[in-house]
C-alpha cells in the first residue's frame, strides 16, 4: 500500500521532494556516466529537478485555485516536451543507432521528478530500483539468448556489384532465411558498395563459421557484425 504522506504539501515535504529528486537524478545520471554514455548526472539532475518544480509548482497552484485549473495540464506538457531533449542524445553513426537508451533514461528521469513532485515518492523509489536492475541484469539475459539465435545482422562491403550478387545467391543456397538486404551505391569513385542485411542461419551452422565463408568471396571487402 502506497503512503500519501509524503502529498502533502508542507514545508519538510517540499524540501525532501526536491532532495530526493536530486539523488535519484543523480544516481541515475552516474550509473549511465560510468558506462560512458550520454544523458549523464547534470543532464539527469536537471531533468529530474525540473520536472519535479513542475508538479510541485501544479500542486501550489490546485491549492491556490481550487477546482480551477487541471492539475495534469503542465505535467502532459514537460512529458511531451522531453522527449525532444532525449532524441538530441539519439546518434546514427553509419548503419547504427546509439543513445536510444539514453534518450529513454532522460525521459524516464522526468517521469519519476513528476511522481516526485506530487509526492508519490514510494512508486518514483519503485521505479527507480526496478530500473537499475532492468538495466544492469536484462544484457546478461539478451547474451544468453542471443548466444542460441541464429539470426545474424551483418554490415558487408563490396569492391563491385558482382559481389552484391555472389553474397545474395550464396544466401540462399545455402538456405538462410533473408529478412533484409539493403544496399547503398558508393557516392565517389573508389568507395566501395555498402550492404547491411539480416538473415537466420539453418541449423548446425556456426555463426563465425559462416562469417568466414562469406569473408572468403573475392572482392568482398570489410563484413562487421551489428
Amino acid at each position: 500500500m502506497f503512503t500519501l504522506i509524503f502529498s502533502e504539501w508542507t514545508w519538510i515535504n517540499i524540501v525532501f521532494r526536491m532532495v530526493l529528486s536530486l539523488a535519484v537524478g543523480m544516481v541515475i545520471g552516474i550509473d549511465r556516466g560510468a558506462k560512458r554514455r550520454g544523458g549523464g548526472a547534470r543532464t539527469t539532475i536537471t531533468v529530474c529537478l525540473g520536472s519535479t518544480m513542475v508538479m510541485l509548482l501544479e500542486q501550489y497552484l490546485e491549492a491556490l485555485y481550487p477546482g480551477r485549473l487541471d492539475i495534469s495540464r503542465i505535467a502532459a506538457q514537460v512529458i511531451s516536451g522531453v522527449g525532444f531533449l532525449g532524441a538530441g542524445s539519439i546518434l546514427v553513426a553509419g548503419h547504427q543507432i546509439k543513445g536510444l537508451t539514453s534518450a529513454a533514461s532522460i525521459w524516464t528521469c522526468a517521469c519519476i521528478g513528476l511522481a516526485i513532485g506530487i509526492g508519490f515518492v514510494d512508486g518514483a523509489v519503485l521505479l527507480t530500483a526496478l530500473w537499475l536492475v532492468g538495466v544492469h541484469f536484462v544484457p546478461y539475459i539478451e547474451n544468453k539468448v542471443y548466444k542460441h539465435s541464429r539470426y545474424m545482422t551483418l554490415y558487408i562491403e563490396a569492391a563491385t556489384g558482382r559481389e552484391i550478387t555472389l553474397i545474395s545467391r550464396k544466401l540462399k543456397e545455402d538456405h538462410c532465411f533473408i529478412d533484409t538486404f539493403v544496399v547503398d551505391k558508393p557516392k565517389a569513385k573508389g568507395q566501395y558498395f555498402q550492404i547491411v542485411t539480416t538473415f537466420k542461419i539453418p541449423k548446425g551452422t556456426h555463426k563465425d563459421a559462416y562469417l568466414h565463408s562469406l569473408q572468403e568471396i573475392k572482392g568482398v571487402g570489410m563484413i562487421n557484425e551489428l
